[in-house]
C-alpha cells in the first residue's frame, strides 16, 4: 500500500525537524569547551573560572604597570577595569596599539591569581589615525584614500 503525498511530506519534514535538532546538539556539545567566556578584572576576581578554561580579559592596561622581561620578549601588565585589576603576563609579539592606557583583550587562562595570555588584541578608539596619516590635514587623508581605491 502507498503512502499518501500528504503524509510522504509530513514524514519528510519530521525527519528535517530531527535532523536539525540533532546538527546543532552535536554543535554545541563540540564547542562546549571551546567557548571563550569575557571577563572584566571584577568578574574574574569575584569568580575565577576553572584553571584550564579558556577565557578573554579585557580592560584598559594601567599606566605605568608595563614592564618587559630580561628575556625581551615577556611582558607583564595590569589590566584595570576601574574597580579592580588583574595582572597579566604575555610572552609574544605584542600589537602595535598595544600601549599603556589604552584598551585590550588577552585570550588566554586564569592561573594563581595572574592570567596568563596567549594572545593580545589591542583596542583603539573612534578617533583611530594610521601613524602614516597622523600628521596629514581632512583634506590630505581625503585624497589619499581616494588614490588608493
Amino acid at each position: 500500500m502507498a503512502i499518501k503525498a500528504k503524509h510522504q511530506r509530513l514524514v519528510l519534514v519530521g525527519v528535517a525537524v530531527v535532523a536539525l535538532i540533532g546538527a546543532a546538539l552535536l554543535a554545541i556539545w563540540g564547542l562546549r569547551n571551546q567557548a571563550s567566556y569575557f571577563y572584566v578584572p571584577t568578574d574574574i576576581l569575584a569568580k575565577p573560572p576553572e584553571a584550564d578554561r579558556g577565557v578573554r580579559l579585557g580592560g584598559m592596561v594601567a599606566r605605568g604597570s608595563m614592564k618587559t622581561a630580561e628575556d625581551g620578549v615577556t611582558v607583564n601588565f595590569v589590566v584595570t577595569d576601574g574597580k579592580a585589576s588583574v595582572p597579566v603576563r604575555f610572552a609574544g609579539i605584542r600589537p602595535a596599539l598595544f600601549v599603556e592606557g589604552s584598551g585590550v583583550v588577552a585570550e588566554g587562562r586564569f592561573q594563581n591569581g595572574t592570567f596568563v595570555a596567549d594572545n593580545l588584541l589591542a583596542k583603539h578608539d573612534e578617533k583611530y589615525v594610521p601613524r602614516e596619516m597622523q600628521h596629514m590635514t581632512a583634506e590630505q587623508a581625503r585624497q589619499t584614500v581616494a588614490e588608493t581605491q
